[in-house]
């Protein structure tokens, strides 16, 4: 690890009385976390994305709204869902995005978490999925995506282009184009043959909160074992650069007696989990608090966080912003340092060679 980021679940709603937030107060809050995330330091600000629900749900907005306001951050999500997007739209925003922030996207995509709405992407208007899980329109949706953000032709002019320098039935691709953008394009990966699809495309991987594998090892070496399987598939297939890991951890620094009674141990934190999502039996990694010399050496024992370029924290957004930022600060100064982070004034964040 050498840098790291947020994950935002972006909830809101409930009575204010009780904490509760309206999306109003989320996104705002959510752009004053990037801004000031970034002035601590912090590589990575990102946020999930998740349909039919109080949480984030249109990303580009709120990256484009965060990426304005800064300068070295990058902004990304965890992923957007595949299943719900038109592959040709989100091209054109990614571009878009990717030319407002500088080069500054990691935009995480995938097949999907589960969802609140049962099959919620035919709402959308995207039928035809025969997999009750709709992962196959969610690939084939992708690699249009990938085609198109590489500058493939997606249709063909008119036969009297209007209000274009196109030639007559010339082959048209999306505008705008960024040409770095599929170096920022990361695929969130749930288990070793997913890593390997991932690599063999070239693209970064985001591994899962969860993994859908349950071997009776820990959730770190599981994940270890993935980003193995990513980057030799990535070598096989004769990719050169440099690809992007990152893994996502709750992890809750105690250097404060606020921290102690907000974070403090409880029942189950210090192990993994084991569950079952879309009828598969799966891992779900543990949550780190304690104080700061403990967080050290258990997260040098993670093999993953060792093996990622990049830790991504998930934060408790709804709970303000002076709080996250204060999670985050207190991560910046007390814990990251010991595991080799280099802050965003150093730089972008580079991948490892896998030659």
């Amino acid at each position: 690890m050498r840098a790291f980021g947020f994950l935002s679940f972006g909830h809101y709603g409930g009575s204010p009385a009780q904490g509760g937030i309206s999306a109003r107060q989320m996104l705002h809050d959510a752009i004053d976390i990037g801004v000031g995330a970034e002035e601590i330091g912090v590589n990575n600000a990102s946020f999930r994305v998740h349909h039919f629900a109080r949480q984030a749900a249109s990303p580009m907005p709120l990256l484009s709204a965060v990426a304005a306001r800064t300068q070295r951050i990058e902004v990304g999500t965890g992923v957007i869902d595949m299943r719900y997007e038109n592959p040709l739209y989100l091209a054109e925003e990614a571009a878009a995005l990717d030319l407002i922030a500088d080069g500054r996207v990691a935009l995480g995509i995938s097949r999907g978490a589960p969802e609140a709405a049962e099959r919620g992407w035919e709402s959308f208007g995207y039928t035809g999925s025969t997999d009750p899980r709709g992962a196959d329109i969610a690939r084939a949706k992708f690699d249009v995506f990938l085609k198109a953000i590489q500058g493939e032709p997606m249709t063909r002019a008119a036969a009297q282009p209007y209000m274009s320098d196109a030639a007559p039935h010339a082959p048209l691709a999306i505008e705008p184009q960024s040409a770095e953008l599929i170096r920022h394009i990361w695929w969130g990966a749930g288990s070793r043959a997913t890593a390997e699809w991932t690599g063999q495309l070239g693209l970064n991987m985001m591994s899962s909160t969860l993994l859908t594998e349950a071997t009776g090892a820990a959730f770190g070496d599981l994940q270890a074992e993935q980003i193995d399987a990513f980057r030799t598939a990535f070598r096989e297939a004769g990719h050169t650069h440099a690809p992007r890991v990152s893994v996502s951890r709750s992890v809750f620094p105690i250097v404060t007696a606020q921290d102690r009674m907000l974070f403090g141990a409880r029942p189950g934190d210090g192990a993994d989990q084991i569950g079952i999502i879309d009828g598969t039996r799966s891992t779900f990694g543990r949550t780190y608090a304690g104080e700061p010399d403990q967080l050290i050496e258990e997260l040098k024992a993670d093999a993953a966080v060792q093996s990622a370029d990049t830790l991504m924290l998930t934060i408790p957004s709804q709970a303000g912003v002076e709080l996250n930022l204060h999670i985050l600060e207190s991560f910046a100064q007390h814990v990251a340092p010991a595991l080799g982070w280099k802050p965003n004034t150093e730089g972008p964040v580079q991948g490892d060679p896998v030659s």
